[in-house]
């Protein structure tokens, strides 16, 4: 591996946090230590599978910044080498080999902060800059020949929008005006005159979301949605458009929610993700298998497992498609064969977390991020029937920090419904001794709990609370995925009823166990997690602290604001004007008067997921019944904090919140 000094800039904070086990001999998880964990994603292996290109993202804090900043590596695929291919203060990301493998793609937003494509030659120089578009460049794909990149740009603002900006007279009408994704094209090099010519190849009004070259590179296969608003997901439809004459013809748009196609490397065939009807958020998908001229009956296959998908792309030979989806607490990977419609499973990981699973061209290699539960993320490269190879070394010295056990634990449910969950031991934990337990409940509700490395980021510090003598539980009640469509849509019309019930029997089965002591027990979740927190403390005081993220807390208020009106209505199967007792019953905020917890709401100000208005609704209602209540509002943030500083913030509040109650 080499080390340049640009590379000692990228995170003060693992300076700090190797400084820190250098002075302490006896080294332990922090909130700061978390921060510091890398993210390895978008592993690509070249064409011929010697060489792997991945990105790294670690965190930048210093007196005046606060981000993540990701840079790409290149490895061979034996791992033997290993050096970092993009330097500077901004990030690059979303790396794409050439078809003849002489370059490397990527985005970066080193110019104007808006993301562009650059190109790095592997014989040596600089990257150059491709595109310089007045908006930011959201996905790409080199056509097949090399010569030429596809990519999406949404609409830039118009020049009567930007003189508003700078004249403070910037109002807007709400969903109106909305700025589309389009598709375009670039010659990789330059003409004659020195310049690209920028094609712009789709003029309807629909958001591009992602697309695909036709072998031949004279079309190209797109799905587009009426609307970039998440809330419109289920509209989403595939056309090919012919690049000679921009006439775009529609291949699949039924009332069915038609997504992420893929040309078969004949050209014969697209494959492409296609939603059951009706499309439900409590999502289930298919994969269906078109003639890309358009005509005949798609080939359905079967249902895969978990029934979502995810597909990787096409084996060579034209006959198979490889996907990937959860498998209950890790992941597996499939091959569906269209000519014989079944679906057989080529890689199962029970206790990890697969992810960014690349096939080089040959179909002879692959390569794929894995993690466990006690192992952080890492680049690996396999072959068929041979043991992968781990080629990256980012985290490597938090593989060194000792960590507690991890172990699946199930149980039966109150109406006899199998659950299982992850159960977090303390480090050093020694069998009999009962500790303090916190019950982590996941968002959703469809997620699910994984085996990922509780040493990572985000608002809990798994690893930090393990490292203090607490357990932690993180169950999969019913509604969450990795256990197939009945079970993950098993919570429609009963959120709070025998999801609650699950979460329950799940903390008497640890208390069974002689692990958790049965008067320290805590509970914290975030979005549906904090739903179901806010939901848990109006029911039962057995809980002696809790700490709501981002809780939906009233359904009514939740679903006139949020930026997923159909997401509620949905589930509940009414808007609330037609049946508001339904929403009232599932609502926390209308059975708050029963709550006693002391309770921590934590909240991105900037949330339109789940607006902080539902955070403020429970913090008032706490104060004003003399419960003990603290409500941390994190400036800036969406949905989920991007920002490190406050990261840190928001898990060290929480572990002095529980420390407080419960030690």
């Amino acid at each position: 591996m080499t080390v340049r000094r640009s590379v000692l800039m990228t995170s003060c904070c693992s300076v700090a946090m190797i400084a820190a086990l250098a002075a302490d001999t006896t080294p332990t998880w922090t909130p700061e230590t978390q921060v510091s964990l890398k993210v390895v994603s978008t592993p690509r292996l070249s064409p011929g599978g010697a060489r792997v290109v991945y990105a790294v993202n670690a965190p930048v804090m210093t007196a005046d910044r606060s981000e993540f900043v990701t840079q790409l590596w290149l490895a061979t695929a034996d791992g033997r080498e290993n050096r970092q291919l993009t330097f500077g203060d901004t990030s690059s990301t979303n790396p794409k080999w050439s078809p003849d493998g002489s370059m490397i793609a990527f985005t970066s937003n080193r110019k104007d902060n808006r993301n562009q494509i650059y190109v790095i030659r592997l014989a040596g120089g600089e990257a150059e800059q491709l595109t310089d578009g007045t908006a930011a460049v959201n996905a790409f794909e080199w056509s097949p020949d090399g010569a030429t990149i596809a990519f999406t740009m949404t609409d830039p603002k118009s020049k009567d929008e930007e003189a508003n900006d700078k004249g403070r007279n910037d109002f807007r009408w709400v969903d109106e005006h909305v700025k589309l994704a389009r598709l375009y094209t670039t010659p990789v090099d330059k003409g004659t005159d020195g310049t690209r010519v920028v094609t712009q190849v789709t003029s309807i009004d629909r958001h591009v979301t992602s697309f695909d070259w036709a072998p031949s590179g004279r079309r190209i296969a797109f799905a587009h949605v009426q609307s970039p608003v998440a809330d419109f997901w289920p509209t989403s439809d595939v056309s090919i458009v012919d690049l000679d004459t921009k006439v775009v013809t529609p291949l699949a748009a039924s009332e069915a929610a038609e997504d992420t196609p893929f040309f078969s490397p004949d050209g014969a065939w697209v494959a492409m993700t296609v939603s059951d009807l009706p499309a439900r958020w409590a999502q289930s998908s298919r994969i269906h298998v078109r003639p890309s001229s358009g005509g005949g009956a798609p080939v359905v296959m079967p249902r895969s497992p978990d029934g979502q998908p995810n597909i990787g792309g096409w084996i060579p030979g034209s006959t198979r498609v490889y996907f990937s989806e959860a498998k209950g607490t890790g992941t597996a990977s499939y091959e569906a064969d269209v000519t014989t419609g079944t679906i057989r499973e080529t890689q199962a990981a029970d206790d990890a977390v697969i992810s960014g699973l690349h096939v080089d061209t040959a179909g002879t290699s692959f390569a794929f991020v894995r993690q466990q539960s006690h192992r952080p993320p890492e680049v690996y490269v396999g072959r068929a029937g041979a043991t992968p190879v781990q080629v990256s070394t980012a985290n490597a010295e938090h593989a060194a920090l000792p960590i507690g056990r991890t172990e699946v634990v199930t149980w039966t449910s109150t109406d006899g419904r199998k659950i299982e969950g992850l159960l977090h031991y303390p480090v050093g934990y020694q069998a009999g001794r009962q500790v303090p337990l916190i019950l982590n409940v996941h968002g959703g509700p469809a997620g699910v709990f994984q085996h990922t490395f509780v040493g990572g980021r985000g608002s809990y510090p798994l690893a930090s609370f393990m490292a203090r003598g607490y357990a932690v539980l993180r169950p999969n009640p019913r509604g969450s995925s990795g256990y197939g469509v009945e079970f993950r849509q098993a919570n429609i019309k009963d959120w709070g009823g025998k999801d609650y019930d699950d979460l329950m029997a799940g903390v008497d089965r640890v208390i069974a166990m002689g692990v958790a002591d049965p008067a320290r027990l805590g509970v914290m979740g975030w979005s549906y997690g904090g739903y179901m927190t806010s939901t848990i403390i109006t029911r039962t005081n057995r809980f002696k602290a809790a700490s709501s993220g981002a809780p939906v807390t009233n359904l009514m208020s939740f679903n006139g604001t949020a930026d997923i009106p159909s997401f509620v209505p949905d589930y509940f199967g009414a808007e609330f004007w037609n049946d508001p007792a339904v929403y009232a019953r599932h609502s926390p905020m209308f059975n708050i008067s029963h709550a006693r917890t002391p309770t921590l709401v934590q909240h991105g100000e900037n949330d339109i997921r789940v607006p902080i208005a539902q955070g403020y609704e429970l913090y008032t209602a706490l104060k004003r019944q003399g419960v003990p209540t603290r409500m941390l509002v994190l400036p800036r943030q969406p949905h989920g904090i991007l920002e490190p500083k406050l990261q840190v913030v928001t898990m060290q509040s929480n572990l002095d919140w529980f420390d407080t109650y419960l030690k």
